[in-house]
């Protein structure tokens, strides 16, 4: 698992280990935590070093590899195209050349609803036509349309996972969202009514109900359980696929703030901020596919449950992971 250490690949090793797989991770710590490997084998690389990445396969004799080691911040994607392309294309074209060496033929990869852009049309469907509006969004659709291509040369299979937003945590408690610095609006809503600082909202005058940003938020646990059925299903012979995950359910700024502030019974202090460059005003996904193939269904989809997940994590690791190396 390349990122494994990561936000969302954390939970999905979790999630692997319940479903009675072995999951070796490989993770270069940059955004990752050593603590939520929770005990797996962790194995500190790059996925620019094929040469590393070529022995991480070997050594541990996988037969998949589950790819997470993207950069992730739109905004960033728009100041530093030149990275995000060197790090997602070249990194993950890197990763997939190690696997054909070794003769690894299962591909699981993280991909982003970002590859949608601001297409017309929502709730958004897999045959809606790619217009990314940023290079983080063109970077995970310039994977998707590679794969295909290592499918036909090299056999193999892969399944594209549309991401949708990210969030919430562990309901045991045992992982959490810690990045630095903090992009993702749930745990900026926290961290703002823990401190009693003002959060910054991104633009208030979209076309939207209440003229915030619409997304569709997934439980972090239940894109988890998406990663393990997508394994399931290459293991078991299935074609390639690309799905969305996600709830169907879209929620604004302003709604994740007043979910916020009900489970923390604390005020949530804001101020309006210019628009960030490269963000659309609605993304929120047709989930049809995945359930119909994978029998995928969300099961922590309520706004509120994903917010008192992600609050019961930060209110006991303050300062995220680090508390677990004192």
């Amino acid at each position: 698992m390349t990122g494994g250490a990561g936000y969302i690949g954390s939970h999905a090793a979790k999630a692997l280990r319940l479903a009675g797989h072995r999951a070796v991770i490989f993770d270069n710590l940059s955004a990752g935590h050593r603590e939520a490997a929770l005990g797996a084998p962790l194995v500190e690389g790059d996925i620019g070093d094929v040469d590393a990445v070529r022995r991480a396969i070997r050594d541990s004799g996988a037969t998949a590899v589950m790819h997470f080691a993207g950069w992730l911040s739109v905004a960033d994607s728009v100041r530093d195209p030149g990275g995000y392309y060197r790090n997602n294309v070249a990194g993950t074209l890197g990763t997939l050349e190690a696997m054909v060496a070794e003769g690894c033929r299962h591909f699981v990869f993280s991909s982003s609803c970002a590859v949608y852009g601001q297409a017309a049309g929502s709730p958004l469907r897999e045959t809606a036509a790619p217009a990314p509006i940023n290079a983080y969004g063109q970077s995970k659709l310039a994977i998707e349309q590679a794969l295909p291509h290592f499918e036909r040369a090299h056999g193999i299979r892969s399944i594209r996972l549309r991401y949708f937003n990210a969030a919430g945590a562990d309901p045991d408690g045992e992982l959490g969202e810690d990045h630095d610095p903090e992009i993702h609006v749930i745990p900026r809503a926290i961290a703002a009514a823990q401190a009693g600082a003002r959060m910054e909202i991104y633009g208030e005058d979209y076309a939207t109900p209440d003229g915030t940003c619409l997304r569709d938020y997934i439980h972090v646990s239940d894109l988890a359980d998406a990663h393990v059925r997508a394994l399931a299903r290459l293991e078991g012979g299935g074609a390639s696929a690309t799905y969305n995950v996600g709830t169907e359910r879209p929620s604004s700024v302003r709604d994740v703030i007043a979910a916020v502030e009900r489970v923390t019974g604390l005020p949530v202090l804001r101020q309006a901020a210019p628009r960030r460059e490269g963000d659309p005003a609605v993304l929120y996904a047709c989930a049809e596919r995945i359930r119909e193939d994978l029998g995928w269904r969300p099961q922590r989809a309520d706004l509120e449950t994903i917010v008192a997940d992600a609050w019961r994590w930060h209110a006991a690791h303050p300062r995220g992971f680090a508390m677990e190396s004192r």
